[in-house]
């Protein structure tokens, strides 16, 4: 109480000390300035004078840079951190300023020692949680520019930023984003796929045009995110490239499918010709290359559906093959699709990869399959064979390995050289086939004995006439 009673109505001393201060600095002598400032520090810090603490502690930071005694601005920080009492609100202020200093340091060592004392004193601290994350974010990037791709990687993933209730969304989002990136270069898949589900895709659906809602009393006041933070539809594309990255790993061509399916949503890229062609062919592409099931045959009806697709008539003409229940020559559409299949190379995306030719022909192979099981109850493998345009042994391996994947159900006898595909029924299934023909049969005895019993009324009345 006594304290307070002597420092409250002093808050005019920190003006009056700067000034001092800083014709201390003119002298040459920055230890001196500090000392006084250090005083003024302690008298607002024990007056509970959040502004007067505040531009005291700024105004010493303020001392040393302007001075560019480096080393002095590394110890006040740490110093003024340390102090008893001291304010949130003044080692808040402490950790902005000196994040300002950043970009203006001489070198790069200067730089990195910076960002580490900031990284000390603000470790542990909610407050500044935001301004921890980064300079961990600037930090990690110098690293990487060292060619420390594994040391920046484990320095962004010590933290959660998914925690943070002040930190706005798209930083958020920007920030798990390169924690991923640098996953994805150090080919740590695992923890990639880990680190991109923390990211819902329905996050970039939601309308940011809408009017934000006032924060209500109590709320956390949601900060504003840095200008170089890129907007939702930037980031959504930068989230499905790295995504690609993942799948592309796995040779998950579907879900490669997809990811270019959500880029080709994005409005900004459905505006502009040059854009969409390139992604459109690679939806095309992948559609092709994805195994047969459900969802790729929903994909493939839906993309044939697209007015866009008239533009480039070579690829709905290619989709629309695989729709129709045809058998494809492999080397006709080979020839036809060579040039374009190699072409990709110079497209959004880069090259369909090596084993990417490959896997189109075990596709149109395992098509082929598809459609004669369509029209054959029972066929010679010979037949089968050359309807495929193999040998008999590759279009047994073929058709025994969709057997095994479920996408086809067939019986090989291999001594009398025939394939079967009819399907296999279970004891429930015959039994339920045979209730069924004896009710039918029931039906028609009842029906017949019907008719029976009518003609002879009708014969018998005609003879009592």
């Amino acid at each position: 109480m006594f304290r307070r009673t002597i420092w409250v109505g002093d808050s005019s001393s920190t003006s009056s000390s700067s000034s001092c201060a800083l014709e201390e600095v003119k002298n040459g002598n920055l230890e001196a300035a500090i000392d006084q400032l250090l005083n003024v520090e302690k008298q607002m810090r024990f007056a509970g004078d959040v502004a007067g603490t505040k531009k005291a502690v700024t105004d010493i930071l303020q001392l040393c840079f302007e001075a560019k005694d480096w080393k002095s601005l590394n110890e006040q920080i740490v110093n003024l951190s340390k102090k008893r009492g001291q304010l949130k609100q003044a080692v808040t202020a402490m950790v902005q300023q000196a994040m300002q200093y950043i970009d203006e340091t001489p070198d790069l060592e200067t730089r990195i020692e910076l960002i580490k004392t900031l990284n000390s004193v603000s470790a542990g601290k909610i407050y500044v949680e935001i301004e921890r994350a980064r300079l961990i974010k600037k930090l990690a990037k110098i690293k990487e520019e060292q060619g420390l791709i594994a040391e920046a990687a484990d320095l962004m993933q010590e933290v959660a930023v998914e925690t943070f209730g002040a930190m706005a969304k798209t930083e958020k989002i920007a920030f798990i984003l390169e924690q991923v990136r640098l996953c994805l270069d150090r080919q740590d898949y695992v923890r990639a796929q880990i680190l991109s589900r923390k990211i819902s895709p329905r996050v970039f659906d939601i309308d940011s045009s809408k009017e934000k809602k006032k924060p209500k009393e109590g709320d956390n006041v949601v900060e504003e995110p840095p200008a170089d933070i890129p907007s939702l539809l930037e980031l959504k594309r930068i989230y499905y490239e790295l995504m690609i990255r993942y799948y592309f790993h796995n040779n998950d061509y579907l879900e490669i499918c997809r990811c270019y399916k959500a880029i080709y949503e994005i409005p900004s890229i459905r505006e502009n010709p040059s854009q969409w062609i390139p992604v459109l062919r690679k939806i095309c592409w992948y559609l092709i290359l994805a195994p047969h099931d459900p969802m790729q045959s929903s994909l493939l009806n839906s993309t044939l559906e697209d007015k866009n697709l008239s533009e480039i008539p070579k690829f709905r003409l290619l989709l629309k093959q695989l729709v129709t229940m045809e058998v494809i020559q492999w080397t006709s559409l080979w020839n036809s699709y060579k040039d374009e299949f190699e072409n990709e190379k110079n497209m959004l995306g880069g090259s369909l990869g090596d084993k990417a030719a490959e896997d189109l022909k075990q596709r149109i192979i395992e098509h082929n399959i598809l459609v004669v099981s369509r029209y054959y109850s029972r066929i010679t493998l010979k037949r089968l064979a050359e309807l495929l345009c193999l040998t008999v042994e590759e279009a047994e391996k073929h058709l025994s390995e969709m057997v095994v994947s479920k996408a086809l159900v067939a019986k090989i006898d291999r001594p009398m050289g025939l394939v079967c595909f009819q399907v296999a029924k279970d004891s429930n299934e015959i039994l339920n086939s045979w209730a069924v023909n004896l009710e039918k049969l029931l039906d028609l005895v009842e029906k017949s004995c019907h008719q029976i019993h009518k003609e002879t009324m009708v014969h018998k009345a005609a003879l009592k006439v």
